[in-house]
């Protein structure tokens, strides 16, 4: 029998689905059916979308989850490259199992080929009661496979691709990367660079699809030679802040796909003798520490790390508790992620 899919969203303090409803103009069993992802009109949907994330309502699911914590044993497997990242990660982890009796074990994952991750998974699946994989790993089918197979349930971080197999937390990384370059376009920018994340991250294809879908609102070309692939480390990102600002018309503004490349981007610009944001603008994503560390501070998108955190924990708690039933429940949670504007963009030096 094939397992049911329940989509379930946080709630803020405060906001409730009636406030979404008479948000949207619809009714509340409609914001519902949206967030369960049941069938809606397109154009109502995105109504009931836009509305939550306006008010940022997302489920409350801590409460009944603590007491399952007791003796539990989760463990989080890391191979990311980027370090400010998963710093905001295991802060998160840390707090929730501070919190109770919850035992959280961290494994490093690194080179591992297909048959080392099936073994590694398979040895990890007898010591631990659940898992929680951050990206990249988040998309691991090996690890997945070997994972569900044998009984153990699994939370993804931040992956835009959903399974049937497990839950996932993650924010609306289309919604974000369009939000950040409808920002550039209303400054004034019409020749945007963008760093593209990982390939092997659906997370990273959602927020290029948003920029593409952006420009293309806007009337604006997306030019091949400005889109340069990244892989989430600062180094990726001086390699492509190099290309771009090399090119024979350089972009006025460049969208980096995570804060770690967006400041490496901001340092191949002081270094050629430019100045941030009169001369070029540039806007990272994720709001990790790397944003506030460079000067000027970047422009990006929140994406409440630590809050994903903390709901992975809930999630996977209930189901640990839910393991022995024969309904398994697994939830698509979306939190509401923030355009958070600071000094890194502005005007092109044209438009002054």
């Amino acid at each position: 029998m094939e397992k049911p899919k329940k989509s379930v969203r946080r709630k803020a303090s405060g906001v409730t689905i009636d406030d979404v409803a008479a948000l949207a103009g619809v009714s509340p069993m409609t914001v519902s059916r949206v967030i369960n992802q049941g069938k809606v009109r397109d154009i109502t949907r995105e109504r009931v979308l836009q509305a939550v994330r306006e008010l940022g309502y997302t489920p409350n699911l801590a409460a009944s989850s603590l007491a399952a914590a007791q003796n539990t044993r989760i463990a989080l497997i890391y191979t990311n490259p980027s370090g400010a990242y998963l710093r905001e990660l295991l802060v998160g982890l840390l707090q929730a199992a501070s919190s109770s009796a919850l035992q959280l074990a961290v494994e490093y994952w690194d080179n591992l080929d297909a048959d080392a991750e099936r073994k590694a998974a398979r040895a990890l699946a007898g010591r631990v009661d659940g898992v929680i994989l951050p990206p990249p790993l988040c998309e691991s089918q090996i690890a997945v496979t070997e994972l569900v197979k044998a009984g153990i349930p699994v939370v993804a971080i931040a992956s835009g691709h959903l399974s049937d197999d497990i839950s996932c937390v993650r924010i609306d990384d289309f919604h974000a990367g369009k939000e950040m370059a409808t920002y550039l376009i209303q400054q004034g920018h019409t020749r945007i660079g963008f760093i593209r994340g990982r390939r092997d991250l659906s997370a990273s294809s959602r927020r290029y699809e948003g920029f593409v879908t952006a420009l293309n609102e806007a009337g604006l070309k997306v030019e091949p030679s400005l889109v340069l692939q990244g892989d989430y480390t600062y180094r990726s990102g001086l390699s492509a802040a190099e290309k771009l600002l090399s090119h024979r018309r350089p972009p006025t503004a460049i969208f980096a796909s995570n804060d770690d490349m967006a400041a490496a981007v901001v340092s191949v610009a002081h270094r050629r003798g430019m100045e941030v944001p009169r001369d070029l603008s540039v806007v990272g994503f994720d709001d990790t520490s790397a944003a506030t560390t460079v000067w000027p501070e970047l422009t990006t998108i929140h994406q409440p790390i630590t809050a994903m955190a903390n709901a992975a924990i809930e999630i996977l708690l209930r189901s640990i508790r839910r393991r022995n039933e024969d309904t398994k429940v697994l939830m698509d949670h979306v939190v509401a992620h923030r355009l958070v504007i600071r000094a890194s963009a502005a005007a092109p030096p044209s438009s002054r």
